[in-house]
């Protein structure tokens, strides 16, 4: 068995709307839905260990539950190092980001011979069970600007996209419980996502999906204050903005924050999604390319 350091890259995501699908099984439960990928990701490094598994979030002890499900999964025990620019709850898919990057890179480290669906299929369980994340393992996965026309992991879900790449700026005002989202009546919130993806899938474009993202957020009534007040300056300049899923997070494409008068973080759209990160490729594979 391999006993190397491996480390993965997995972009962050946010969604901009979503429909929930329950299942019995989690690999078959999930989220119909869009949103973007993004360079700005989770950088994860699993060192396999005969002593008990611990993690670490930016240097600091911390515990994930999907990160420690997947490793259970595979069979592995192992120091596990993750990092981030990316605020954590505050809808940029930081929890699916640390579950699958912990696979992919646990799977390299201590040779578990899973492929790459298996892996997507382990990490997006985990997430799903732990009430973190519905559909945003599949979507770091992939990359680009995912559209999640089917839910689930790749056995069940069925994915496409919209053919670009933009500029993403965000600004977030703070964390929102995904796990109690999820755990109210989702009834109006799936109705709200599942016409929002047929008015994409209609017209797979850029300014299809923001319109889409922001009517799903007003309809699903999950604005709050400063979230409505920044998107509305957004508009009022000129550009389109909408908010993460789940978090308040406002994010737009190109310059649109910033010609509102906010000094947003700043990235790009991910084109690849989640991989291994190699020495003789670390010069071109950063996740934070901007």
């Amino acid at each position: 068995m391999s006993r190397s350091c491996e480390t993965a890259v997995v972009p962050g995501h946010v969604t901009g709307f979503f429909s929930a699908h329950p299942a019995t099984r989690a690999a078959a439960a999930g989220s119909r839905g869009a949103g973007v990928t993004l360079s700005t990701g989770v950088t994860v490094t699993v060192t396999p260990t005969d002593a008990a598994t611990s993690l670490a979030l930016n240097g600091e002890p911390t515990s994930v539950g999907a990160v420690a499900d997947v490793l259970d999964a595979l069979g592995v025990r192992a120091r596990v190092e993750m990092t981030t620019d990316l605020p954590v709850g505050a809808g940029f898919g930081v929890s699916g980001a640390a579950a699958l990057g912990a696979a992919m890179a646990a799977n390299a480290a201590a040779d578990c011979g899973r492929s790459e669906n298996d892996l997507v299929r382990i990490a997006h369980e985990a997430d799903v069970e732990r009430g973190t994340g519905l559909g945003d393992v599949v979507a770091q996965a992939r990359g680009g600007v995912p559209l999640r026309l089917e839910p689930g992991a790749p056995q069940y879900g069925s994915l496409d996209g919209i053919p670009a790449s933009p500029r993403v700026e965000y600004v977030s005002f703070g964390p929102l419980s995904t796990a109690d989202v999820l755990a109210g009546d989702t009834d109006r919130l799936s109705a709200a996502g599942t016409d929002a993806l047929d008015r994409v899938t209609d017209d797979p474009r850029l300014e299809t999906f923001m319109a889409a993202s922001r009517a799903f957020a007003e309809r699903a009534n999950l604005l709050a204050p400063p979230v409505e007040r920044a998107i509305d300056a957004v508009s009022a300049a000129g550009g389109s903005a909408a908010m993460a899923m789940l978090g308040q997070t406002v994010f737009a494409l190109e310059t649109g924050l910033s010609d509102a008068g906010y000094d947003p973080h700043v990235c790009r759209t991910h084109p690849s999604g989640a991989r291994l990160l190699r020495d003789d490729s670390a010069a071109d594979e950063s996740i934070a390319v901007q």
